[in-house]
């Protein structure tokens, strides 16, 4: 009984260990410029969603090209990278009113 206990909270500390080295950390590139002088913000979080599996496929094969942009002005960023993402993919709030009709 005592070893189950014992292996079971080694287990969930493993497990919380695991979860706790995924966490995100801060972006120290936020709100400051590209090489261009560039800051992203909604606009082009959204733009850059909606592009990302492009990106992505080209990523694979350079260096160059990455999905994020770091160089961002954070949550309104992020906010519009996610929602052209959900765009791209068929995501969103209105797909629940396509499945209440057909029942």
């Amino acid at each position: 009984m005592a070893t189950s206990r014992t292996a079971t909270i080694v287990l969930v500390l493993g497990l919380t260990l695991l979860l706790a080295a995924c966490a995100a950390g801060p972006n120290p590139s936020v709100d400051v410029a590209d090489a261009e002088g560039i800051i992203r913000g909604f606009w082009g979080g959204l733009w850059q969603g909606i592009i990302s599996p492009i990106t992505f496929i080209i990523s694979l094969f350079t260096d160059r090209v990455s999905i994020y942009e770091v160089h961002n002005s954070g949550g309104w960023y992020d906010f519009g990278f996610v929602l052209g993402a959900g765009i791209l993919f068929g995501g969103g709030f209105l797909g629940i009113f396509r499945g209440a009709r057909r029942t």
